[in-house]
């Protein structure tokens, strides 16, 4: 470390010493990897929590705010600097839940190996196969000929930990077979949803939020707003087969499309299945599922 900082100091001596560059010591180096070790880390649990949606509202926010600086918005600018601390307030509020499973698990005996293990590719999700997706629609089909109930979440970008952590774990590859077993009535994981992360079930019995969307059908029961509101906290797909109809539902993006068939929700499936989020395609999923919309039966449940 002091040979490194002694060539830096060179380096700096010879050929910047014209930028007027602070000294370097071996603390400040030390102070920088902790920042940036600390830094990473916050952005890894922003991202793997709802916080990552309002992370991104929040820079729109910033942005709007340099703009407003640059062309001496006074207004702006003052309303700004008068919400800031209400603002900071508020976030504490609204992810109470986060922040407190945060402070738990720095009281684990592993949480340094978890948070050194540094596998980057560890938080990202992965898409299921096209094997998966035939079983998914085969157990859906199968469930609904015998009026099965079922809620199966299937996990996009934002990562669903906190309902994972309210079910069993499971860690299962998914097969129609283990699926019709999990939702047969009287068995111990039937009640409850179950999140499909990749090709594998990770948890069932999990506590979903329920929607208090007022435009819902009042018909609709705590499975179909429990598939809706998780689908308004994040870009995930639900699958709903209701038991008293037989009838399967998809939730995505805070809306409800009911009475779908096979192909349709093959179709949605392979879409979730091949979609990128860089490409920004979800309102385009958003428009099929309106149209789908128009060509079904509104039929009650």
């Amino acid at each position: 470390m002091g040979h490194f900082v002694s060539m830096l100091d060179a380096f700096r001596n010879k050929y910047l010493v014209w930028m007027n560059l602070p000294v370097i010591n071996q603390i400040d180096i030390v102070e920088i990897i902790i920042i940036a070790f600390l830094f990473y880390n916050v952005l890894v649990w922003i991202k793997n929590t709802r916080a990552w949606m309002l992370f991104k509202g929040m820079l729109v926010i910033l942005v709007f705010v340099l703009v407003a600086a640059v062309f001496q918005m006074n207004t702006i600018l003052w309303v700004a600097e008068k919400t800031i601390s209400v603002g900071v307030m508020a976030l504490v509020i609204i992810f109470q839940p986060e922040l407190r499973r945060a402070l738990e698990q720095l009281g684990r005996k592993n949480f340094l190996t978890e948070w050194l293990s540094f596998e980057f590719g560890k938080n990202e999700v992965e898409k299921f196969s096209e094997k998966t997706l035939h079983e998914l629609v085969k157990a859906c089909v199968e469930m609904g000929k015998v009026k099965t109930g079922a809620l199966i979440v299937i996990e996009d970008s934002v990562v669903l930990s906190e309902y994972e952590r309210t079910g069993i774990s499971v860690d299962a590859i998914v097969t129609s077979q283990l699926l019709i077993n999990i939702f047969e009535k009287n068995t111990p994981l039937h009640d409850g949803a179950i999140i499909v992360r990749g090709d594998r079930i990770v948890s069932a019995t999990c506590y979903l939020p329920l929607s208090d969307n007022m435009e819902l059908s009042k018909e609709l029961g705590t499975r179909h707003r429990a598939a809706v509101g998780v689908s308004e906290v994040s870009d995930s797909m639900t699958i709903v087969v209701s038991e008293e109809t037989g009838k399967i539902s998809i939730a995505t993006g805070g809306r409800l499309l009911r009475s779908v068939t096979a192909d349709q929700l093959s179709e949605q499936l392979r879409y979730l299945q091949k979609y990128e989020p860089e490409k920004k395609k979800r309102g385009l999923l958003k428009r099929r599922l309106k149209d789908a919309k128009k060509d079904i039966s509104a039929d009650n449940e």
